[in-house]
């Protein structure tokens, strides 16, 4: 459920501030600040673009730091900078940034993307797994995967996705040629990479799926609607392969089709 702003910052902030006072008189200055600059950290996750994360993560600091409720040497300040950067670290700010896959946007994604029973799925940049999620609801009989650079979100990835392999890695490192279908939700100035790594690596048969965006130099075999006008676009590697019910004749063909 999303909150509608500016209640995802204010109720980070109240706790942040909830937890500073309670853990204060028994763990010290230091360790109450610490852990209540964790808590708005993991709340930036409410944020829908990257002011309103960093909005959320650092209200508690700059309000200690404003308020000069907490005597701190000047090294401490650097301590929010460090967990914010644990779980937004620098080599992923270029890919895109934390927004979760809409609930139910990959639903009847099986129909035009079919997949045999235990057939590899790789969720490329997983987050705290809600693509996963929709992942499995598509396709219960597959063996899910999620790739993440942040290791704090891969750690919560994998406490909310037990049943999926989710490790901790460079998405544009990592291979894409062992699995069937590869699922990615960036941004638009990543999916160019994103085309050229499915093309050099992925078998012949295989999928590309892609929320929201287009994937530049390939035809899409079909479309599904109703993610924000954009929909999720469908791709099948290798040219000649054949398309699935109710999508273009062959995948590669200049044309898609809206369903």
């Amino acid at each position: 459920m999303r909150l509608p702003w500016p209640l995802p910052a204010l109720l980070a902030w109240g706790a942040a501030w909830l937890l500073h006072v309670a853990l204060q008189p028994r763990l010290g200055t230091l360790a109450s600040l610490l852990g209540a600059t964790g808590v708005g950290v993991l709340a930036s996750l409410w944020g829908s673009s990257w002011w309103r994360r960093a909005l959320i993560a650092l209200g508690f600091p700059l309000s200690i730091a404003l308020t000069g409720a907490a005597a701190l040497p000047a090294w401490a300040w650097l301590l929010p900078l460090a967990v914010l950067l644990l779980v937004y670290p620098l080599n992923a700010w270029r890919d895109a940034p934390l927004f979760p896959t809409p609930r139910g946007a990959l639903r009847g994604l099986d129909a035009l993307a079919p997949l045999p029973p235990g057939a590899a799925v790789l969720d490329a940049g997983c987050g705290l797994g809600d693509g996963l999620l929709a992942l499995r609801a598509a396709y219960p009989r597959a063996r899910l995967h999620g790739l993440e650079w942040s290791w704090p979100l891969a750690l919560l990835c994998r406490l909310r996705c037990p049943w999926a392999h989710v490790r901790r890695g460079d998405i544009w490192a990592a291979g894409w040629g062992g699995y069937q279908l590869v699922y990615v939700f960036q941004r638009p100035e990543s999916m160019a990479r994103a085309a050229a790594k499915a093309l050099a690596e992925m078998a012949p048969g295989s999928w590309l799926v892609s929320l929201a965006f287009e994937v530049p130099g390939l035809a899409a075999c079909a479309r599904l609607p109703g993610f924000a006008g954009q929909g999720v676009w469908i791709y099948r590697m290798g040219a000649g392969a054949a398309a699935p019910r109710g999508a273009t004749k062959e995948c590669g063909a200049s044309a898609d089709v809206t369903l």
